[in-house]
């Protein structure tokens, strides 16, 4: 089928090509009221529409949007990230083009050179987890950045308030009554900001119910279900009057390395040991029996926070803006074993809050 063009507009509706053209891109021009219905009523007949690569060499603008990433398609996230900074692309009517660079470096600064080489209008840079970056050359000022926090100074970004995460985790933990909390953290040899972030709230929280931080409770394995395992395993092998009552997981790969070694041991969750995660992280958390409680990463939520602040829909921060973290409520945490002081404790840490 042949495409109509502003020619064919322009002999059916007894005009010139330029009267079409200024008529259908609403230009100011000395052009009677009835020579414009007739243009538009004529170009909506005959099946007109207008050829976005023309008008994006006429305006510069071809209304799409890079986004790159360094191994976001290969995470289990990635869905949900994507999926917010695409809807609010689409309802904006813009294209999002993703690359994935794999972290080569090399690739990275050819996509954004090739990106930048077609005209593309904006960049969204993004990264598999939060962590800190320097800005890659060639970046527009305007560049927002998506799980990530620049190093220099002046860029939009949003990464999740790990630190608050943490916070909420261990006060759910210590309302339930427990007063020997773990912290399973991660052994990762380029350590997460966010792993800080979540020992920082966890600590944070201990003070303020006046719990002394043991260091035994604080242990460091492998970021995998096998490292959960050990850790558990490890914790559980402390003295009694040390051992914990309840664990907050760096993340909920790990937490389900608790749930083997409970089962190994014969023990129940959450009867004898509570479970806390952190991520919220699909066919993980809920699957789990008893189901995980744990904090939801909101990768949905910050993908759409990006692509409006690129966009204009809200105002740019020209900084790091911290994504509140939701607490997930499941059936993994209870009060310690033979626990007889549950509520004073809930009430004297309510107090303090």
């Amino acid at each position: 089928m042949t495409q109509v063009g502003i020619a064919d507009v322009a002999a059916a509706a007894g005009v010139s090509r330029t009267t079409v053209s200024l008529v259908l891109n609403n230009v100011e021009a000395r052009i009677s009221d009835e020579t414009r219905e007739r243009v538009r009523r004529v170009a909506a007949e005959i099946g007109y529409v207008p050829n976005p690569v023309a008008r994006s060499l006429r305006t510069r603008r071809t209304r799409t949007i890079g986004l790159i990433s360094d191994r976001i398609a290969t995470t289990p996230f990635a869905g949900r990230l994507l999926a917010g900074a695409q809807d609010v692309a689409r309802e904006h009517k813009y294209l999002v083009f993703l690359v994935n660079t794999d972290g080569d470096s090399e690739i990275e600064r050819e996509a954004i050179r090739a990106l930048s080489a077609h005209q593309v209008d904006r960049f969204v840079y993004a990264c598999m987890w939060h962590r800190e970056i320097s800005v890659p050359a060639g970046l527009p000022k305007s560049t927002v950045f998506l799980d990530c926090r620049p190093l220099a100074d002046g860029y939009s970004a949003v990464v999740p308030d790990d630190h608050a995460g943490g916070v909420a985790a261990v006060r759910e933990l210590v309302m339930a009554g427990h007063r020997r909390i773990a912290y399973v953290d991660t052994t990762e040899k380029d350590r997460p900001v966010a792993a800080e972030l979540r020992h920082r709230g966890y600590l944070e929280v201990l003070r303020e119910a006046g719990i002394g931080a043991d260091p035994r409770l604080h242990v460091t394995f492998e970021t995998s279900a096998l490292g959960g395992r050990r850790a558990t395993e490890a914790l559980l092998d402390l003295p009694v009057d040390v051992r914990p009552t309840a664990v907050f997981f760096f993340n909920d790969r790990m937490a389900i390395g608790a749930y083997v070694a409970a089962h190994t041991r014969g023990l129940e969750i959450p009867r004898d040991l509570s479970v806390f995660g952190y991520d919220d992280q699909q066919l993980v958390a809920a699957e789990l029996d008893p189901p995980l409680s744990t904090i939801a990463l909101p990768h949905y939520e910050m993908g759409r926070w990006a692509m409006e602040i690129l966009l204009g829909v809200r105002e740019a921060p020209n900084d790091t803006f911290l994504m509140p973290c939701p607490v997930i409520r499941r059936a993994s945490v209870g009060p310690p074993p033979a626990s007889t002081s549950t509520s004073s404790r809930r009430r004297t840490f309510l107090a303090t809050e």
